[in-house]
Order: C-alpha cells, then structure tokens, then sequence
C-alpha cells in the first residue's frame, strides 16, 4: 500500500451498520433519515444532504430486513413513533434489481 492510498484509507469516515454493526467507509453505505414532517417516514437519503439525525445501513436487502427484525431504524434515528419503511424497501429493491440484472432495459438493433 502507497502512502497516498493509506492516507486515503484513513481519513475517509467510518461508519457501523446499525443492522450488522459491521464499520465501514461512510460511502460503502447508505444514509437514512427520518422524515422531518414528523410523520415516521423514514427516507433513503443516498446524496446524503437530507437534514436532521442520520443513520446508517448497508445497502443489502438483507440488512434491511435484519435492521427490521430488530427494530433499529426507531432506536438509530430516536424515533418514537411507529416508522414506516416503505421508501428505504423502494430504494433497495431498486438497487438490488439494477444489480442482478443490468441489461435488463437494454435494447438491441437488428
């Protein structure tokens, strides 16, 4: 490893996974939020730009459900209210089919 590369590797900002508690750089995961309309959404926030608390989970399907299963996206974001994950299943099933199959939409000329 170059100097470069491990200054690199140590100034990025790590992050741990609230459903694998696993640390990673923050641009291996992905930020949520809960809406700010008080409204127990929570929100996929990939640009990282929405405001108010953060949390983050690694952008698996797998994570998902398993940060469901424990109930980590309310303890994460201190939300106590009932949440409502449906925007944060959209966004990673939307990644998860982009991933699995990325000609899906192509088109080819005859």
């Amino acid at each position: 490893m170059t100097h470069s590369a491990r200054t690199l590797q140590c100034t990025a900002p790590i992050r741990t996974c609230i459903a694998t508690r696993e640390a990673h750089p923050d641009a291996e995961l992905l930020r949520i939020v809960a809406d700010p309309d008080g409204s127990g959404r929570i929100l996929a926030d990939p640009s990282r730009s929405l405001p108010g608390r953060g949390a983050w989970i690694t952008p698996t399907l797998e994570a998902f459900e398993l940060a469901e299963k424990r109930k980590a996206f309310a303890r994460a974001l201190r939300v106590s209210t009932p949440v409502d994950l449906g925007h944060v299943r959209t966004y990673l099933a939307g990644l998860t089919g982009a991933a699995k199959d990325p000609h899906k939409d192509r088109k080819t000329e005859h």
